[in-house]
């Protein structure tokens, strides 16, 4: 079996590498807060495009450990050919991404105008909607200041219990070897009571009302498979072609207070202001969708009520409402009855129907 000569020719015209190739290329590393220096003495490093070609083309299909790139780059071939042949470590791929962790989130921002550039961005209808995504963080590591009080009582007990035990022991002749035992689990059982006590701590500094232990940035959050820690994740999808304007990762276990935000965060990537902006439900606060709506933008976001569909005969509707201008009483209603939980109909203020 003969090989073509050149690697290019493994690599089709179509294929979605070269268009991340072509991106890359495109990109202003002086904006993404990436500085070469050619005449820095020592070993060269890697061309810093080359890096960040294989990180987003390995991201772009799941591939996020360093290890597993460093692979790809040995036996897939468009990997190869992306990096033209180079081979870094998995050491080198792991430093690359941890000295350049903003950069890399500043990627979206200059791909979003690229698609603006290319037309593949309107920017006048934005969605907006969240994703749990589970932390490498057991749940049982989050902590309540209940929960360490609870604690420290249990430890005081065990403490109490081990210093009897060892006052029995030193009435007995042959109790030396027990108490070596007993010292052993009383310093394990202190230090235990110190960590409990540094974790309250923390919850007192932050003025929070849990802390994970292993990942103190995660928040406990409930989904399809059941209650885990993790994140929640926003994207801002433009309507055109629902390609990305903005993402965050927020440790919020709802998504009630992020509408504004993550509208704003879009708008600042599109350098200008959406004509309509769109969530589902999740994202019905008042105050929240309040500041997008002063800024002249059309905000469709139902309330719990429509999307669970009760709202039922007499409803919130528009063909329910006769204008007046010298009342106001309809949207009074309407917010008091809104923030209780309650179902606003056209009765509810006395107006005509």
């Amino acid at each position: 079996m003969l090989f073509p000569q050149s690697i290019d020719e493994y690599v089709p015209q179509e294929a979605p590498v070269r268009a991340y190739d072509a991106f890359v290329e495109a990109l202003d590393l002086d904006d993404l807060g990436i500085k070469v220096d050619p005449h820095k003495v020592g070993c060269p490093q890697y061309d810093p495009k080359v890096m960040l070609k294989l990180l987003i083309y390995g991201y772009s299909y799941g591939i996020r450990s360093s290890r597993k790139l460093e692979r790809e780059t040995h036996y897939n071939f468009s990997f190869i050919w992306l990096i033209g042949g180079l081979q870094p470590d998995h050491k080198t791929i792991a430093e690359f991404r941890r000295m350049n962790k903003s950069a890399l989130s500043k990627v979206l921002r200059q791909c979003a105008r690229f698609c603006i550039e290319l037309d593949l961005i309107e920017g006048n209808t934005l969605f907006v909607d969240g994703s749990k995504i589970r932390g490498n963080a057991s749940i049982n590591n989050t902590w309540t200041k209940q929960r360490c009080e609870r604690h420290l009582e249990r430890i005081d007990e065990r403490i109490g219990q081990i210093l009897s035990e060892c006052d029995a022991a030193d009435e007995m002749e042959d109790g030396q070897p027990s108490l070596v035992k007993m010292d052993e689990q009383l310093k394990g059982v202190e230090a235990l009571k110190t960590k409990v006590k540094a974790i309250m701590e923390e919850l007192a500094a932050q003025d929070a009302k849990s802390v994970n232990s292993t990942d103190p940035e995660c928040t406990n959050f409930h989904g399809r498979q059941g209650s885990h820690a993790g994140y929640n994740a926003q994207a801002v999808v433009d309507a055109k072609h629902g390609l990305i304007v903005s993402s965050d990762v927020v440790n919020e276990n709802t998504d009630c207070h992020q509408f504004a935000k993550q509208i704003e965060h879009a708008h600042a990537t599109l350098e200008k202001k959406c004509e309509v902006a769109c969530a589902d439900s999740g994202y019905c606060d008042l105050d929240e969708l309040e500041k997008i709506d002063q800024q002249e933008v059309k905000v469709v976001v139902p309330s719990y009520a429509q999307a669970s569909g009760k709202s039922g005969a007499g409803g919130f509707e528009k063909g329910d409402f006769r204008y007046q201008a010298e009342g106001g009483a309809c949207v009074r209603a309407y917010k008091a009855q809104f923030e209780g939980g309650q179902l606003f109909t056209a009765r509810s203020c006395g107006c005509q129907r």
